[in-house]
């Protein structure tokens, strides 16, 4: 990986974005929280937080161009990763808001078929193939808190799958787009050997 220290976290009002910074420091990189387009388009890695509803969080997105800039790092091939609320906002809709997705990736969020919401808890997340994101990590747990998830993705994407009350997509990648459902920055040393995976893939 070049240029270790060029990560930015896009700052957009939505997002553990003091936890994921702090996270993503134990792992050694110097991290930017930037709302600035050409800064987070430049960086060798963007991380795309999210916590609350979706709508709310295309509302804000759209306020700071983080919608243009994490198209145009997709179209550019430039690392992303997006975290629970910023993992769904990749997608086309979500049944929780008429706001539309960044539809980069073409499926919908819809709630999760299950007794008690929101999936407060912690889960195991398997990899249906293997995923850079999840090397070294073998039944291991993951915090999650969400009641809204995705169950399809492009056939070309590489996902990892979780279950509460129905299996969800939990984890994907598709080409240098990487995205979890659950908060790897709330997940002790798993979450950090995963955010040192990404990392280390950039």
């Amino acid at each position: 990986m070049t240029k270790r220290n060029a990560i930015a976290i896009l700052d957009y009002g939505s997002g553990n974005i003091r936890s994921a910074q702090r996270a993503l420091e134990r792992v050694g990189l110097d991290v930017e929280v930037t709302s600035d387009f050409e800064r987070a388009f430049e960086s060798t890695g963007l991380v795309v937080p999210g916590v609350g509803a979706f709508g709310s969080c295309m509302n804000q997105l759209r306020a700071v161009r983080g919608d243009d800039v994490i198209r145009a790092r997709f179209n550019s091939h430039r690392p992303i990763l997006g975290i629970c609320v910023g993992m769904q906002v990749l997608f086309a809709g979500s049944d929780e808001s008429k706001e539309e997705g960044l539809a980069i990736l073409p499926n919908k969020v819809s709630k999760l078929n299950a007794p008690i919401l929101p999936h407060i808890g912690w889960n195991e997340v398997t990899g249906v193939a293997p995923l850079e994101l999840l090397k070294g990590i073998n039944g291991e747990r993951f915090y999650f808190v969400h009641s809204y998830a995705t169950r399809e993705v492009p056939g070309d994407a590489r996902t990892g799958i979780s279950n509460y009350g129905e299996d969800f997509i939990a984890a994907l990648e598709l080409g240098s787009l990487s995205a979890v459902q659950f908060h790897p920055e709330k997940s002790g040393d798993v979450g950090l050997q995963l955010l040192k995976n990404w990392a280390d893939a950039l």
